[in-house]
């Protein structure tokens, strides 16, 4: 496998904490209830570099990210204060043979396609749009909906888990999530979440049909997020796919480096896996434009394929952006107060 070039953009970071506990800058943030910070992150991480801005990090990211289309559009979902899209709804798309794409616009589900049915990544927000958009559209892609024998729902928030439990009660399907979100779901509970059904395990292996999907905990932005490692096909081509389980990230200090820590395990995990596939559930990464790509040009390169070497940059990109929101986050609670 070949390396990213740029995959040194990390070598500053086990400098960064001893930067930010400097005593003077250690009491400011311990009254603010952060001197527990430096256990929390484990040795090597990195929290807040002292007198640096989160927008210097900024910046690196969107040098990294130079003309690239994928990456610019990551930063851009990650720079403070944007808002988020609410784009129209595109029309459904195998992505890949086996992977077809489902989508209200703003967020997405993806159905992987196997010889015994259908393993579903996330289920929409509601049961109206899984019995007017999913179940319609897998049918338009030549999918049968009531094969669906999975629902892995990537984290706890509505928009992802929305139409689980009808598609549990019209086609028997059982719905995974992380034990974090299940708890998330059973404290806060909202409307239309699903029967408490499978826990997923850190690493797990999900098999059906000859086709195994590895789901990763990637804690950040909700404490269960789970990010899938998923293999498709293009007629013989293989690739191997990921998708990160939720961008947006949380506000304190301790959560981002949750966060920040998911980012750099699943980095590995993909290097390992050779994953040279990106996807996303929400119009954070240019999918949208990349599915109307590879609708306009059906045998051409599959915009979806990045090679490994892209997809590490583009998760050096989303680290480099973490840093600087812990940065900024980290400064606030200091009051703004460099060295």
């Amino acid at each position: 496998m070949t390396s990213s070039p740029h995959n040194d953009n990390d070598n500053d970071s086990d400098n960064d904490l001893a930067g930010l506990l400097s005593r003077r800058r250690f009491a400011r943030l311990g009254a603010f209830g952060l001197a527990g910070v430096a256990g929390a992150l484990g040795p090597g991480s990195t929290a807040v570099a002292a007198g640096r801005d989160g927008q210097d990090y900024y910046d690196r990211a969107r040098a990294l990210a130079g003309s690239d289309p994928v990456l610019l559009a990551l930063v851009t979902a990650l720079t403070p204060d944007v808002e988020f899209p609410r784009p129209p709804a595109p029309e459904p798309l195998r992505i890949f043979d086996n992977l077809a794409f489902v989508s209200t616009g703003w967020v997405s589900a993806m159905a992987v396609l196997t010889d015994d049915g259908i393993v579903l990544i996330d289920a929409l927000t509601s049961p109206a749009d899984a019995e007017g958009v999913l179940v319609p559209g897998l049918r338009e892609l030549g999918a049968d909906p009531e094969t669906i024998k999975y629902v892995v729902v990537t984290h706890g928030h509505d928009d992802h888990f929305g139409g689980a439990q009808y598609l549990a009660d019209r086609c028997g399907a059982r719905v995974l999530m992380a034990p974090a979100d299940w708890d998330l779901i059973a404290r806060t509970r909202p409307d239309n979440a699903p029967t408490r059904d499978l826990d997923i395990v850190d690493g797990q292996r999900l098999t059906l049909g000859g086709t195994t999907i590895r789901l990763h905990h990637t804690p950040g932005h909700t404490a269960g997020t789970v990010s899938p490692i998923i293999p498709v096909r293009s007629g013989s081509e293989r690739h191997t796919a990921m998708l990160w389980g939720g961008v947006n990230p949380p506000g304190t200090v301790p959560e981002l480096c949750t966060y920040r820590a998911s980012v750099r395990s699943f980095r590995n995990r993909m290097r390992d896996a050779k994953v040279d596939v990106e996807l996303s559930n929400h119009p954070n990464d240019y999918g949208l434009q990349r599915v109307e790509q590879l609708r306009s040009r059906p045998d051409g390169v599959n915009p979806f394929v990045l090679g490994e070497p892209r997809a590490q940059r583009f998760m050096a990109v989303l680290d480099l952006m973490l840093r600087g929101r812990i940065a900024d986050a980290g400064r606030a609670l200091s009051g703004g107060v460099g060295e």
